[in-house]
């Protein structure tokens, strides 16, 4: 099997794993499990969805992911990136078309995975990234203003400005035992470890809350009050009928999952390869999130990718290989098969809190800051894409963040792309060619092209060589660093060729590699240029224009 295709599991069970390095993977996946387990619980309420759907995901996605994905350590689940997007599908299509959107979402990263985009997706401009996380960053914190604050409303609207305003209308209901408890909840989380560095704040801050609620009676909302028991086993209800209409209406939302899915997994990947020193295979890993996707659907889950906070604390404890993940989900399984039922008197504010955690370490503000004093391509993209994630919707942001993220790489890529006109008489010939004793003769112009002649640089190009004010007998077009052409490029070199033929002038073409004559002829070119003139080095070309 292709090693870029292959599991990284698959391929450190062939070289063996220590008893040391198992004991480490079980010892981390342990402690991972218990700190995925109130993420898993919160994601799936502030989605929308009921709490079991969150733990589903975790469990399925968690060991799928391990199992076959191209990282060492990453650790997969739902995370707070989907929350916005999860939302709004539900709120638009119900929990049914959120399983066929999610389910749909699998085969298309599958697609990305066996189409070798993983590379392509870990390219998208940064600025792209930290638009969408602070975007949602920000929606997150908004969505747990309610619990936090007690305010009791029991219908939250979707809109970014209509949420703030039944918060300012409902602002006198504030439940002073819930700030308690949700303020609480941040302090332990953000501080607790550096009390005893193995004891996640967040597990703590459930546990006393829990407690004394339940002890104290105290009069907060918990998971019981909004939605009823947490289940202890799995629910595999009948998967919702498909047809072509259902494709068409869930499409745009499939892909939004599949390519925040896929940029996420791949940059916690990335970043993980960075605490461990190891390179993870892309590709892989985007087979994997796939797979993981599609059964979380099919078992009732919501969508899932990899997870950088928990994939780092995986590293930090010491996770070694993909066996920390399979028993992170292992561990979460059976939390959920012994303790759900006790899961249900969770404090909602408690929850919450540990959400505005989860906002503030999302926010990436000071990037966000930096990012300002950039270019002004870069703040084009990063304000446009956080504003239409805040005030529209999420599915459209990524349409047009990736839209202006392709313009951005024309504009950079047509910048890139240098043409220089030479002839007898400008110093510059000199200096060109000063190393290989070559002298442009009178009458003959040459034109040096250095990048790659693509759309975004066709127009340049073409404008650049044809508005020229001398009339040569001879053109010479040098291209020995131009690596490929598509077809604008090639349509716009067959203009140009063209252009100087109706005004007498031939022209010579140099420096072409072997991948380039192929297209010239796939592309027609030598109906319009007499192969002859097509040469590979620049002395042929000038003792061919001599004779012209």
């Amino acid at each position: 099997m292709n090693v870029e295709f292959t599991p990284k599991l698959f391929s450190l069970l062939k070289g063996g794993i220590s008893k040391e390095t198992l004991s480490k993977d079980i010892i981390s996946g342990s402690i991972v499990g218990i700190v995925a387990l109130p993420l898993a619980i919160a994601f799936a309420i502030a989605s929308g969805v009921s709490p079991e759907k969150g733990l589903i995901t975790a469990i399925v996605a968690g060991i799928i992911i391990s199992v076959l994905g191209g990282s060492r350590v990453q650790i997969g689940g739902p995370t707070g990136a989907f929350i916005v997007i999860v939302y709004g599908i539900v709120q638009e299509f119900g929990l049914s078309g959120l399983t066929i959107a999610t389910f749909m979402a699998g085969f298309i990263l599958i697609g990305f995975g066996l189409a070798k985009l993983g590379n392509l997706l870990k390219f998208i401009p940064y600025s792209l990234i930290v638009g969408f996380t602070s975007a949602i960053a920000l929606i997150i914190l908004s969505s747990q203003v309610n619990d936090f604050l007690g305010l009791g409303v029991k219908e939250v609207p979707s809109d970014f400005l209509e949420k703030w305003t039944v918060y300012f209308q409902n602002f006198s209901h504030v439940n002073g035992y819930a700030i308690s408890i949700a303020v609480g909840t941040v302090l332990l989380t953000l501080f607790f470890q550096k009390w005893i560095a193995k004891v996640p704040g967040s597990i703590v801050a459930i546990l006393l809350s829990t407690i004394a609620v339940s002890v104290f009676n105290i009069p907060v909302d918990t998971i019981e009050s909004n939605f009823g028991e947490i289940p202890n086993h799995f629910d595999i209800s009948s998967f919702p009928s498909i047809d072509f209409e259902t494709v068409k209406s869930l499409i745009q939302p499939a892909f939004a999952i599949a390519l925040l899915g896929g940029i996420e997994s791949l940059l916690s990947a990335v970043v993980s390869d960075s605490m461990i020193g190891g390179k993870h295979r892309s590709n892989m890993e985007l087979i994997a999130q796939g797979a993981a996707n599609i059964f979380s659907a099919l078992l009732g889950g919501i969508p899932a990718t990899g997870a950088i906070a928990r994939t780092a604390t995986n590293v930090k404890n010491g996770g070694c290989t993909p066996i920390a993940g399979i028993v992170h989900g292992l561990v979460l399984l059976a939390i959920m098969l012994l303790f759900a039922p006790y899961a249900k008197l969770i404090p909602l504010s408690c929850l919450a809190g540990i959400l505005v955690v989860v906002a503030y370490h999302m926010s990436e503000w000071r990037q966000f800051v930096s990012i300002l004093k950039g270019s002004r391509m870069d703040i084009i993209i990063l304000l446009t894409t956080f504003l239409l994630t805040v005030l529209f919707d999420l599915i459209i942001a990524i349409e047009v963040g990736v839209v202006l993220a392709s313009f951005l790489f024309m504009k950079r890529m047509s910048e890139s792309v240098q043409i220089q006109n030479i002839t007898h008489e400008s110093q510059e010939a000199e200096q060109l060619f000063e190393n290989e004793n070559l002298a442009i003769p009178k009458n003959v112009v040459l034109y040096e092209i250095n990048g790659p002649l693509f759309f975004g640089a066709a127009r340049q190009f073409q404008e650049t060589i044809t508005q020229t004010h001398i009339q040569p007998k001879a053109v010479i077009i040098r291209m020995r660093y131009v690596p490929l052409i598509d077809a604008t490029g090639f349509q716009g070199l067959k203009e140009i060729i063209k252009t100087f033929k109706s005004k007498g002038i031939e022209v010579i073409i140099s420096g072409v590699n072997d991948g380039l004559e192929k297209d010239f002829e796939k592309f027609g070119l030598y109906s319009l240029i007499n192969k002859g003139l097509v040469v590979r080095d620049i002395q042929t070309a000038v003792e061919k224009a001599k004779i012209i």
